[in-house]
């Protein structure tokens, strides 16, 4: 490849110099480091190596960190595609930090740039270069290792000293001078939730209530100065509140607890009293959901709009039952504001199960399950299928309801509640089962 056809490789100078003593002179350190840098560059000129006009100079800037303006528009440079690579006289030029240094080198390999050391041989372009790279990207990630090992030995050691190691502060306290101080409104509110919970023996319907009278969560300001407002208090914060040992006083660590350097808000007693109705609460609900009648699409209905998943309910009127399938939300007490609503157990079923016999008759899925049935009874018929699931509703009938739900979850994957509809997402896979079914059939037409 002659020099006219050659591409152009743009290289970017980058130079530092740690402190402004002697840049005012004519001819200073980062003249110097700029000049060999370029003279490196123009020795390449047969590879194609071009020089990028733009000084990228940092005078009076310490390499212990990477908050220098010329680094930054290098770097902003490197991200518009501008420069393919970054020549420095030494690598302390670019930085003193090993982490700094790998992570941008990350940077450079994001934007295919390579890196060039004109004193220290070290270039990014040839084998060596990427070989020696990658023995001090070892050691870097050595040193984050190491520094992530220390972090948390101190949060731990911290912590079992009692002492509050930041995020987001529990509702009740506030965070001063890095302890937890009581806030005495907030705690007003949380020894509320724990008595009342006591009382109402449920988080739903504590949580309705608590909405009914405004009651939020908590409202800060973040280390960067900015505000995280408070939301209403869901099922899970109510959970997180009634569950958080920091209101007893403590501090917790990867499941044990050490005395807390702050103020409790609420006493052993009370305590105890909502970890005796949550522990009933829990048996309550298992015998609910033990006792709980069958439901042909459990786990597959979801709400079009907010994600939320369908669960079967009923009601009594006049002494008759009537099933739904109702909102999630809705029976937590959330995100009410969800125009889908309830739909009738009934009506829902016979949808899904109508589209489904509308599939039993497709050419293709008669052929599937003809295939999965007679590698399993080389007797079996295609035709025999075919009547088999245009005649669907004799097998259907005769099968167990869980062996219906079988069924049904192995060919459907999900139905989703819109405001104009449903939509039925059905599964590739769960012929096998089906096969199996239509040769049962035959074999007790057959008798």
């Amino acid at each position: 490849m002659n020099a006219s056809t050659r591409p152009r490789i743009r290289c970017a100078v980058y130079t530092r110099k740690s402190s402004e003593d002697g840049l005012e002179q004519d001819y200073n350190s980062l003249d110097a480091q700029r000049d060999a840098s370029e003279s490196y560059i123009a020795s390449q000129k047969h590879e194609g190596w071009v020089l990028v006009p733009d000084p990228y100079d940092d005078g009076g800037f310490s390499g212990g960190n990477t908050n220098r303006p010329g680094l930054k528009r290098l770097l902003a440079d490197i991200e518009a595609r501008r420069i393919d690579i970054v020549v420095v006289y030494k690598i302390d030029r670019l930085t003193r930090s090993l982490m700094d240094f790998a992570k941008l080198i990350e940077v450079f390999d994001k934007h295919n740039v390579s890196f060039v050391s004109v004193t220290q041989q070290f270039n990014t372009t040839t084998p060596m270069g990427r070989l020696i790279l990658n023995v001090l990207l070892s050691f870097a990630q050595f040193e984050r290792e190491q520094t992530g090992e220390r972090i948390r030995d101190k949060v731990a050691a911290s912590k079992k000293k009692g002492m509050w190691m930041g995020g987001c502060p529990p509702l009740g306290y506030d965070v001063v001078d890095r302890k937890l101080i009581i806030n005495p409104k907030e705690a007003a509110i949380v020894k509320k939730i724990f008595l009342r919970f006591i009382t109402l023996r449920s988080t739903t319907l504590l949580g309705r209530e608590l909405k009914l009278q405004g009651i939020r969560g908590k409202t800060y300001i973040t280390q960067t100065g900015n505000q995280r407002y408070g939301s209403p208090l869901c099922l899970n914060q109510l959970y997180r509140i009634l569950n958080n040992k920091v209101y007893l006083g403590l501090i917790t660590h990867k499941g044990n607890t050490y005395p807390g350097q702050h103020e409790a808000i609420i006493d052993q007693n009370i305590w105890d009293e909502v970890r005796d109705v949550m522990g009933e609460s829990s048996f309550l609900r298992g015998r609910r959901t033990a006792t709980k009648e069958f439901a042909l699409l459990k786990g597959l209905v979801f709400c079009g709009l907010c994600g939320s998943p369908y669960t079967p309910v009923h009601t009594l009127k006049n002494g008759k039952k009537y099933r739904y399938y109702k909102p999630s939300h809705q029976i937590r007490g959330i995100n009410e504001e969800c125009p889908i609503g309830s739909v009738g157990a009934g009506e829902l079923e016979n949808v899904v199960l109508a589209q489904l016999k509308e599939i039993f008759l497709k050419p293709e899925i008669i052929i599937k399950t003809w295939e999965k049935a007679h590698s399993q009874d080389a007797t079996i018929m295609e035709r025999e299928i075919k009547k088999a699931l245009r005649n669907i509703d004799p097998v259907w009938n005769e099968l167990f309801p869980v062996e219906q739900a079988r069924i049904v979850n192995l060919l459907i994957e999900r139905v989703t509640i819109q405001e104009e509809g449903i939509d039925i997402k059905f599964r590739n896979t769960g012929l096998e089962s089906l096969a199996r079914d239509m040769g049962d059939y035959k074999k007790r037409m057959a008798a």
